[in-house]
């Protein structure tokens, strides 16, 4: 399916990436599902499961006018182009400063995620953060991270990620063995303008998986089960810097977080991960994305 904008890397755009559609009922929102925001070989792709947690958060926001504290998603299917996702929203407790909530995602009657979120703010004379950002080369100095299809227009064509620290290859064919720390580090970024919101953090911490390869040495990904993110200080920035830590693998499933910095060293998000793990012979898995 064709998008519906076109690369301008150098121009901003107040515009959210996720073009999220309202209803008559303020508490339903529905998004088509398009290419752009999925993910996948060709013929097969899917809806990220990061889009998926930025569409229920920006469908939070702005049902209630209140910003994202934390929210998390458990993802239970997968929705497929062309589908339409309905996004129903339910704030079962509305407090002063703080709306307890629920997004169901869904097709018809087959549920794709649930999400339970927490949004508001509080006025507070204390504003502090302990982590730092890596220091690390800047984004322009680093290698783009490589995609396993370059021909199809898909999410990884719309994001800007950068490795700075890390071992990523197209076929996933990782050599050298096991990492000692496990931890990769990248820059990431709309190539379309967009604004760095609750949404992007959303999607981009959905690369938590992607260290999987990198942290056992080989060829592996990870079908993620679930996603959480908790908001700490959202300010403007061009770029976002990701601190990958995946913590461990065991019983086939692997476990990670991640700390999302601004430009500047202000700590926007963290967030954390499991994922079912899956190994690739390199040779079939490149085949798979090979243009037809």
């Amino acid at each position: 399916m064709a998008a519906n904008f076109t690369l301008k890397p150098n121009a901003m755009t107040d515009a959210p990436f996720i073009d999220l559609k309202s209803t008559h009922n303020p508490y339903r929102w529905y998004l088509p599902v398009e290419e752009r925001y999925c993910v996948g070989p060709p013929g097969k792709k899917f809806l990220f499961g990061g889009v998926g947690l930025g569409t229920a958060i920006t469908a939070l926001e702005r049902t209630t006018g209140r910003p994202c504290i934390w929210a998390t998603a458990q993802y239970l299917s997968f929705a497929n182009p062309p589908d339409v996702l309905d996004v129903d929203v339910r704030s079962p407790v509305v407090g002063k400063n703080i709306t307890q909530a629920r997004v169901l995602g869904h097709i018809k009657d087959r549920e794709i995620f649930t999400v339970n979120a927490a949004v508001g703010e509080r006025e507070s004379e204390h504003s502090k953060q302990w982590q730092t950002k890596p220091d690390v080369a800047r984004p322009e100095d680093c290698p783009p991270m490589p995609r396993f299809d370059k021909h199809n227009v898909d999410l990884h064509h719309y994001l800007d990620m950068r490795v700075a620290q890390g071992r990523y290859s197209p076929d996933r064919a990782i050599e050298g063995g096991s990492s000692k720390d496990g931890r990769v580090v990248l820059w990431g970024r709309s190539k379309t303008g967009h604004p760095i919101d609750s949404a992007m953090l959303a999607i981009i911490n959905d690369f938590v998986p992607s260290g999987t390869s990198h942290a056992l040495g080989l060829p592996a990904g990870a079908n993620s089960l679930d996603n959480t993110l908790r908001i700490h200080n959202i300010v403007e920035t061009e770029w976002v810097c990701c601190d990958i830590q995946i913590e461990g693998v065991h019983n086939g499933f692997v476990h990670g977080r991640v700390a999302m910095f601004a430009d500047d060293g202000t700590l926007m998000a963290t967030g954390s991960q499991s994922g079912i793990i899956r190994f690739f012979d390199p040779e079939a898995f490149k085949a798979r994305f090979e243009k037809s």
